[in-house]
């Protein structure tokens, strides 16, 4: 019994060993590219940040020019919106470069982007503190949707709306939803053609407020079951290392107990000397 346990073991530690092994080279292998291109590099305000001064306009850079007819929005604590139009604005160079990538001959190249791109949208006013959300839609040169949003904090001054200025309520172009959902006739990705200049996207870094555009990153589906096997396997071998201990332990416990409850021991029995002193010489 106990070698089949010792087997057991054996099994058991070379199964945890091999599951161990394979998650560790799969997290350090790098994951393959995620699919986005034309992505938001920086902003103005960044992300999470506080501001105390009404901006008449927020800026958001992306690593190539917004399509003509992207849409943007700004909306309020109550969920209403204080976006009065946007317009392009002048690039700039980035504080950090953002790394895209590009298919050329089926290989992924990185490409270094160092100007960022801005669109520029009016705040008609600040109505009060809290909490405003930046949104916007896109599509990038290579038929990819670019979608994500700036979250940050005012706690500046409240500021009247412009006189006959009210809360837009138009959606984005229906056009342009049809693109960014793959149905639209620019839909389809040019990366394909194998062009030096044709993106197929990619992100490498996360630079500042780039996160709702990558897609396909992250950890691989099957991770979180393998990780359950491990934690099931670390278990069931610690049990089975437990199990002969208590088996010694019961053994122990059956043997009757002594004075002082220690377990009673045989007595020896006494040796007999047999035949007594040889004398020597007679009578």
């Amino acid at each position: 019994m106990r070698s089949k346990l010792v087997t057991v073991r054996k099994v058991l530690s070379r199964a945890v060993a091999a599951l161990a092994a394979t998650l560790v080279v799969t997290l350090l292998l790098p994951v393959a590219p995620a699919s986005a291109h034309g992505q938001l590099a920086t902003s103005t305000p960044l992300k999470g940040t506080v501001v105390r001064e009404p901006l008449p306009q927020l800026a958001l850079y992306f690593t190539e020019k917004p399509a003509s007819n992207a849409h943007f929005t700004i909306s309020g604590p109550d969920g209403s919106r204080v976006d009065n139009g946007w317009s392009y604005g002048e690039p700039k160079r980035l504080d950090k470069p953002v790394t895209e990538y590009f298919m050329v001959n089926g290989v992924f190249e990185p490409r270094l982007y160092h100007t960022g791109f801005p669109a520029m949208v009016t705040v008609a006013h600040w109505p009060a503190k809290g909490r405003y959300t930046a949104s916007y839609l896109s599509v990038a040169s290579d038929g990819e949707a670019v979608r994500g949003e700036v979250t940050f904090d005012y706690q500046g001054p409240g500021t009247a709306a412009p006189a006959g200025w009210s809360a837009p309520t138009a959606g984005p172009d229906p056009a342009l939803v049809a693109q960014a959902e793959g149905k639209g006739e620019g839909s389809t990705s040019p990366g394909a053609t194998g062009s030096p200049d044709a993106p197929t996207g990619a992100v490498a870094d996360d630079p500042a407020d780039a996160t709702q555009e990558q897609r396909g990153g992250g950890f691989p589906a099957w991770l979180v079951p393998a990780l359950i096997v491990v934690v099931v396997s670390a278990i069931v071998l610690v049990a089975a290392r437990r199990r002969p201990a208590a088996r010694g332990v019961g053994t122990a416990s059956r043997r009757p107990a002594g004075k002082g409850g220690t377990p009673a021991r045989k007595a020896a029995k006494p040796t007999r000397k047999t035949g007594g002193p040889t004398r020597r010489g007679g009578r």
